[in-house]
């Protein structure tokens, strides 16, 4: 999970893949991914789709370019964690979002992957593959 973690942070620019309330694929950009309690977390707002789509539906994907030309894939369930401590660790991590959210303000939400498989590949390197 380290190098996973050290994967995202090098490549800060996300894209995670849900699926919306008609069956349809849905995919955005997403830039956090904290390390809290030993688990990769992400946040997002409570107002939007994608919270509503996880919440439904909590299995989803990401991918990640690095700038070598590899790429990072992950598979997982998207488990919330509605604790505040929580919520105030992503938001350390990630100081810019301090301008739109807040740990208390009823709209924070993050989540963290379970269950995941995750792959790092390139056309010049053998895959790595982790779980966690």
């Amino acid at each position: 999970m380290d190098e996973v973690l050290a994967y995202l942070k090098a490549n800060p620019t996300y894209f995670l893949a849900t699926v919306d309330a008609e069956g349809n694929p849905q995919v955005r950009p997403f830039g956090t991914a904290t390390l809290f309690e030993g688990k990769i977390y992400f946040q997002t707002g409570k107002v939007k789709a994608v919270s509503r789509e996880l919440m439904a539906h909590p299995r989803c994907a990401i991918c990640d370019m690095g700038k070598d030309g590899s790429w990072l894939r992950i598979d997982a369930d998207a488990v919330e964690d509605d604790r505040n401590e929580a919520r105030q660790a992503v938001l350390d991590d990630n100081p810019g979002l301090k301008k739109m959210y807040a740990a208390d303000d009823g709209n924070t939400q993050v989540f963290y992957f379970a269950n995941a498989h995750a792959t790092i590949s390139s056309f010049t390197a053998e895959t790595k593959t982790f779980e966690f």
